[in-house]
């Protein structure tokens, strides 16, 4: 693995600066455009899993995090309040406060759960400078949160639902979890409830890691104030550990705002409030995803999907019609042409983007384009509508490897059948007038 603070700034994906402060990143077009596609694949994922997206101001007042209990358990780790019209307002340290008066807005009945809130929302925690570093720890983040508010005989099949669709995405973006952890209650008074709600909401959580097949260890003293969690750990290159998504079974919240729903006999009724987010946050996630794959994204995830390279500037208009084509289709595509260097140069350039598309003279004429994968393989020459077709179909579907024109080998031209690394050193013999000889 790499070093995602390096190879932030080698890439241009975010940077910092000492005028916006510490721990408070910025995001550059190319991490930018990372981030959107991440944020786009959760928003599909979450719509097709039921889930309704939402907005919630990034402040509220104090009274509403004493009632949340944030106030009482976690004042350490939020930025002071703020006067404001007589008022205290503070930057929100956590969303579920939020989505808790969003459920309770009006009256609701037992036929409308499980409703489940979605947000990618900021919030803030107020982090000592000796503990922030580049994506992995900073003071404001986008978090990819959501709750579900259930009866409690839906609440064990929303958690499992929940982790199901961690899996997933974890699927997609080539994540490798360290470990699993079931986070519990320790010793002392941080933590708020009825123990026997925590154990209630313990035994749930366990038995849906035990139904998942799943090696799972238990964490003492790593709950939150609320409820125990399930916690998905993953280690960055220094097998330094940090969670990267939960699952929460919250019986403590519904109680402190008063949540009620009116059940199938007229009475009310307590909803069981299901915390979960996929990825965390999107700092934590894409310096993650950028340490995984050590800047040579999954296809769907690259921040340039698609280069058209013409070998000789004769061959300029067909290859801007090329990336035109490819941005037609939703790619991330431009072209790189000779006034930025020889061939062998533009193709090393492009080393992590992964597809390149050469068009020689052959190729200009019969509307053709040579595509070379990432990994170092070649396909034959195709029509350049069938290639960004076959590209943007498997951009779409979201998957780890690299399109390869229906399984064709595409050796190389020495017969050997070897792949090369994302950032193995291209060979070719130079500008030629056919781009299946580069």
């Amino acid at each position: 693995m790499h070093d995602h603070r390096k190879l932030g700034r080698e890439l241009e994906l975010f940077g910092t600066d000492p005028l916006i402060g510490a721990g408070l990143p910025y995001w550059l077009p190319a991490g930018a455009a990372v981030r959107h596609a991440l944020e786009e694949y959760l928003r599909e994922l979450e719509l097709r899993a039921g889930y309704q997206h939402v907005y919630s101001p990034v402040l509220g007042k104090r009274e509403l995090y004493e009632m949340s209990g944030h106030w009482s358990h976690y004042r350490d780790g939020m930025f002071p309040p703020m006067e404001l019209g007589g008022e205290q307002v503070m930057l929100r340290p956590s969303l579920c406060p939020h989505h808790a008066l969003l459920f309770r807005s009006r009256g609701r009945s037992y036929r409308e759960l499980p409703l489940r809130l979605a947000e990618l929302g900021g919030q803030y925690r107020a982090e000592l400078s000796g503990v922030l570093g580049g994506l992995t720890r900073v003071r404001a983040m986008q978090l990819n949160d959501a709750h579900v508010f259930c009866a409690p005989d839906q609440a064990a099949g929303e958690a499992r639902a929940a982790l199901a669709m961690i899996r997933q995405a974890y699927a997609a973006l080539g994540i490798e979890p360290a470990r699993y952890r079931l986070s519990l209650r320790g010793p002392g008074v941080k933590y708020a409830g009825d123990p026997d709600i925590w154990d209630r909401a313990t035994a749930m959580l366990a038995g849906i890691l035990d139904d998942s097949g799943l090696d799972w260890e238990a964490g003492e003293g790593e709950a939150a104030f609320y409820g125990p969690k399930i916690d998905v750990q993953v280690a960055d290159a220094a097998e330094r550990e940090a969670t990267l998504s939960t699952v929460q079974v919250d019986f403590y919240q519904p109680v402190r705002f008063d949540l009620c729903y009116t059940g199938p006999d007229g009475a009310r009724h307590r909803p069981v409030m299901v915390h979960r987010s996929i990825v965390g946050s999107m700092e934590r996630a894409v310096a993650h995803l950028i340490e995984r794959h050590g800047g040579a994204f999954p296809d769907w995830l690259a921040p340039e999907q698609f280069v058209v390279l013409p070998v000789a500037g004769a061959q300029g208009a067909a290859a801007a019609g090329v990336a035109r084509q490819a941005a037609g289709l939703g790619l991330r595509a431009h072209v790189a042409g000779p006034e930025s260097g020889t061939l062998n140069r533009r193709i090393r350039s492009s080393r992590l983007v992964p597809y390149q598309a050469v068009v020689g003279e052959r190729e200009a004429a019969a509307g053709q384009v040579a595509v070379r994968l990432r990994d170092g393989r070649r396909l034959p020459p195709l029509p350049a509508g069938a290639a960004l077709a076959g590209i943007a179909a498997h951009v779409g579907a979201h998957r780890t490897d690299l399109w390869d024109s229906s399984g064709w080998p595409a050796r190389r031209p020495d017969g050997a059948d070897r792949h090369e690394g994302a950032r193995g050193e291209q060979d070719g013999p130079g500008e030629q007038a056919g781009a299946d000889r580069f």
